[in-house]
């Protein structure tokens, strides 16, 4: 069985008091500190907010020196190949691997990726392990490459 409570006087029809004055069955609420745990607030509610102290970060991240992935020239692969091993393993599209095909014919080399040494050794040695252009007869193997520190 529900019981409704109303209140005296004018109040609602729940029971709730239209007055200004508090509760008097409700807990009084303390918003002062508590002695007994420093650094803490008593909500009113018979639960305790510990403040955190601010700790400051003690270690910045770190970046890695950069690597340069440098691919050289020789005269065994075709434009088509080193655009082709572009594409797969460093994902360069079509045209920035013609670019850095005829760079690399044009000058010797060419850097096809900066990064950090750990993955600049790992996409030198993918480069090594491509394999043979097949459009040329002559081919012996994989490209050349290098990695050098980035200055």
């Amino acid at each position: 069985m529900l019981h409704v409570a109303t209140g005296q006087g004018s109040g609602s029809q729940f029971g709730t008091n239209n007055s200004n004055s508090p509760d008097p069955d409700a807990p009084a609420r303390n918003t002062e500190l508590n002695e007994s745990h420093p650094g803490s607030v008593d909500k009113g509610f018979g639960t305790q907010t510990m403040e955190r102290p601010r700790v400051k970060a003690k270690h910045k991240t770190q970046q890695l020196p950069p690597f340069h992935v440098i691919l050289l020239n020789d005269d065994d692969h075709s434009f088509e190949y080193v655009m082709e091993m572009l594409r797969v393993l460093f994902g360069h599209p079509d045209e920035m691997g013609f670019c850095l095909a005829e760079q690399i014919d044009r000058t010797g080399r060419a850097i096809v990726l900066t990064t950090h040494r750990e993955k600049a050794e790992l996409k030198r040695e993918q480069i090594h392990a491509y394999g043979s252009d097949l459009n040329v007869a002559t081919c012996q193997g994989s490209m050349s490459a290098i990695i050098e520190a980035a200055e």
